[in-house]
């Protein structure tokens, strides 16, 4: 009976921890510190990088803002911790950061057994190969005995064994932990292809020595769907961090950007009213636990969705890459919000 009642009271107390970390307020630690912790790439060009100052840009760079802004009502309340493929799960599991906006793709795997939270997509990504235009290869079916560089710790590493693999190819993986080690081996041409996301490969090649003297084959091996992710055990974190991406869509579609949000909230269209909470009775804001002024705050900071791919990654930015997948799903593409009602 003793060690029953015991037993009972340890099994409550283990119940009243686990309670206690699925409550866990990542808001309310967030504003007393003052700032948001992101954990982003060590140096990924249009994606994230520091300046010679350390001073931070790119595409997910520009999330981590968003964040900011919503929450501060300033773009610049961030603080950035550069991660490996390897280092970013444990940044992430162990409270080091509160966010991970580091061009990660969700899977099952990272959703449930390492205990993170995905909903958005904010870059639809495939992997791809790049080669030398020297091999004379025209498609990744002909790179059978190939050596290949490929960052471990990553979704990359385990679709190239399983495409290889399916395709009856050989190859000789040649593996590193950091990206700067995997973008100097390939560039000092200690192997003949390099693979990772496509969009990877667009923005390292720019960093390559001779960058024409590289291709990037047509094949897309997987399906990359990148996004940021939280620890479980937070929904209002976790619905934050979501919505934000949802406010940079929105934004687009209603044709707000950073240049004319302030004429915009003079429109008398109702649904951009309720999104930039200027109408009477909007709690959209407040329902986060943020100000109705968050949207407004975010497309401020940053603009919305299509400007920051623009000047990070598209048109603006060296990098050219098209829109694809990520244009609005009204433009042919799939990136969508839900009603903001």
């Amino acid at each position: 009976m003793a060690r029953s009642i015991l037993t009972a009271l340890v099994g409550a107390a283990v119940m009243g921890i686990g309670a206690h970390a699925a409550s866990a307020a990542t808001l309310d630690d967030v504003k007393a510190k003052g700032f948001v912790q992101c954990g982003v790439n060590t140096g990924l060009a249009g994606f994230a990088a520091p300046d010679a100052s350390g001073n931070w840009s790119g595409f997910d760079v520009d999330y981590c803002k968003a964040i900011a802004a919503a929450i501060f009502a300033d773009g610049t309340k961030v603080k950035y911790t550069p991660t490996s493929a390897k280092e970013r799960f444990p940044a992430l599991q162990s409270g080091e950061v509160d966010v991970l906006a580091r061009n990660t793709t969700w899977t099952i795997n990272r959703d449930t057994a390492l205990g993170f939270n995905f909903r958005p997509v904010n870059y639809y990504d495939g992997q791809g190969f790049m080669v030398r235009k020297g091999l004379n290869v025209k498609s990744a079916l002909e790179l059978s005995g190939a050596a290949v560089c490929v960052q471990t710790g990553t979704t990359t590493e385990l679709n190239l064994a399983d495409y290889f693999k399916a395709n009856n190819l050989q190859y000789n993986p040649v593996v590193f932990e950091k990206l700067e080690e995997v973008n100097a081996a390939y560039d000092a041409g200690r192997c003949d292809v390099y693979t990772t996301d496509q969009s990877g490969l667009y923005s390292l090649r720019l960093t390559l020595s001779k960058p024409d003297d590289h291709m990037i084959l047509p094949e897309i091996i997987s399906k990359e769907p990148l996004g940021p992710a939280v620890r479980q055990g937070d929904d209002q974190w976790f619905d934050i961090v979501s919505w934000v991406h949802y406010a940079l869509i929105q934004a687009e579609e209603f044709g707000v950007t950073q240049a004319n949000i302030e004429e915009m909230k003079k429109s008398t269209n109702p649904d951009v009213q309720r999104f930039l909470g200027v109408e009477a009775d909007s709690k959209i804001g407040t329902d986060l636990g943020l100000t109705n002024e968050w949207a407004v705050n975010i497309i401020k900071a940053v603009g919305n969705y299509g400007e920051v791919f623009d000047r990070n990654i598209g048109a603006g930015s060296p990098l050219k890459i098209e829109r694809g997948l990520n244009a609005l799903w009204s433009k042919g593409g799939i990136q969508y919000a839900p009603p903001v009602r």
